[in-house]
């Protein structure tokens, strides 16, 4: 039996790390029959397979950029996964941003590599104005998107500088899920270890 789970590069990434990571994550399905639990632990571990294979790509990203990647393994532990997150990267990005530490260093590469327009930031200000509804007016139950006088909102020059970190965030996500989809096109997965949404193995799901 092969003792690999993937193989990155011509390297093989091995099972134990799949193992380890699978260990410090509890499963989520409720599954009593045999059958359906057989399946939910399937598709659990080609999930931690992800998971496990994005870390090892981002500690060779990390290395080609000069940036400092972890020097080992991180401890297996229980994920703290952001709900946030997994709504907005789906449960792989999300688990591997928690388990990796090389992910997350990466990420903040590509955070501090975008670049956001004023017009971009001001856009948002003017289409958001829900979101900077002065406490006052809240207070008073004022509708932002109709009947708000000018003193009602927070002054653009107040907020600018959040709206931009917030927008430089999402863009940096946004580059991480990019690189992270270029990054593993070449990755080869041992038998039972494809990509959950993978239609070539008959129970695929597509659930990130």
């Amino acid at each position: 039996m092969s003792g690999h789970a993937a193989v990155v590069h011509g390297e093989e990434v091995p099972k134990e790390r799949v193992d380890a990571l699978l260990a410090a994550v509890p499963p989520r399905d409720r599954e009593t029959r045999p059958e359906s639990l057989a399946r939910a632990e399937r598709q659990r571990r080609r999930w931690a397979t992800q998971v496990v294979v994005a870390d090892e790509l981002a500690r060779r990203a990390c290395a080609e950029r000069g940036l400092k990647p972890p020097e080992e393994a991180p401890p297996p532990r229980l994920l703290a996964v952001d709900g946030t997150d997994v709504a907005d990267l789906g449960s792989i990005v999300a688990a591997a941003l928690a388990h990796s530490p090389a992910a997350r260093v990466l990420l903040a590469h590509l955070e501090g590599r975008q670049h956001v327009p004023e017009e971009a930031v001001r856009d948002y200000y003017d289409r958001n104005q829900d979101r900077f509804l002065s406490p006052e007016a809240l207070r008073r139950g004022v509708d932002p998107f109709g009947g708000g006088a000018p003193g009602d909102f927070l002054p653009y020059e107040r907020v600018r500088d959040g709206i931009e970190r917030e927008l430089r965030k999402a863009a940096g996500r946004r580059a991480f899920v990019d690189w992270l989809d270029r990054a593993r096109a070449g990755v080869q997965y041992a038998h039972g270890h494809e990509h959950p949404g993978d239609p070539s193995h008959p129970d695929h799901e597509h659930r990130h």
